[in-house]
């Protein structure tokens, strides 16, 4: 009786996730092969229980020099395409079980972008909630942190409302042990408060060196903050 009734808990649950509704459609789907890549490389590569697990969208994945500039911290690299908060969600379990590490860092900034499918500042903040509680499943004490969306100029028109998405999350992450909210907008923004030019490639929107170089910096300091009490 009592496994009858936790089975239908978490029928509940899963029906009532945030995720739940992303979890068929054709966009989450094309990720499939991202997250078997990242299969085959846990299967063939060992990485140290110390490390720590970098995971979200494309900055994570486009950033090529993260572990020379995460030194001495060795690092597991888990960032796909333009992915949303939504799609790390579905996938977490399968990028982030299966490896012990000493902290948890992510960035995900597709979410709001200026376009007809945006998801609202709360929605957003939900998700990372499911996102905060899958992880738990399996890395119960280990420190999670979330990088704040960088502004950028390519979406600077929603930037108000990607604001309010990570005032959002960082008062989540106050309210959670072990869970952090890394600050970075001001570092990226000029004396008149746009975002810095020679920070971002020629899109707009991905860190040049330099930007990585400011990225780096202000990671480490919060995992020294953190890591070395």
């Amino acid at each position: 009786m009592r496994r009858f009734i936790f089975f239908i808990l978490a029928s509940l649950l899963l029906s009532c996730s945030p995720a739940n509704k992303y979890r068929n459609i054709p966009e989450v789907k094309s990720w499939e092969s991202d997250i078997r890549n990242f299969e085959q490389l846990d299967n063939c590569q060992k990485y140290p229980s110390d490390a720590i697990m970098f995971a979200g969208s494309s900055s994570i994945r486009l950033w090529d020099s993260i572990a020379r500039d995460m030194a001495p911290y060795p690092v597991i690299q888990r960032g796909f395409g333009g992915s949303k908060l939504s799609d790390v969600c579905i996938y977490a379990r399968r990028i982030i079980d299966p490896h012990p590490c000493r902290a948890i860092v992510l960035f995900v900034a597709n979410d709001i972008t200026g376009n007809k499918d945006d998801k609202t500042p709360e929605e957003v903040a939900s998700l990372f909630r499911y996102l905060l509680r899958t992880i738990r499943k399996s890395h119960p004490l280990t420190p999670v942190f979330w990088i704040e969306v960088t502004p950028t100029a390519s979406r600077w028109q929603v930037w108000p409302v990607i604001k309010k998405e990570s005032t959002l999350i960082r008062n989540i992450c106050s309210k959670n042990s072990n869970t952090y909210f890394i600050e970075t907008s001001n570092a990226f923004l000029d004396k008149t408060g746009y975002p810095e030019k020679d920070l971002f490639r020629n899109d707009n929107l991905h860190l040049t060196q330099k930007g990585y170089d400011i990225w780096a910096e202000l990671i480490k300091k919060a995992l020294d903050r953190e890591l070395k009490k």
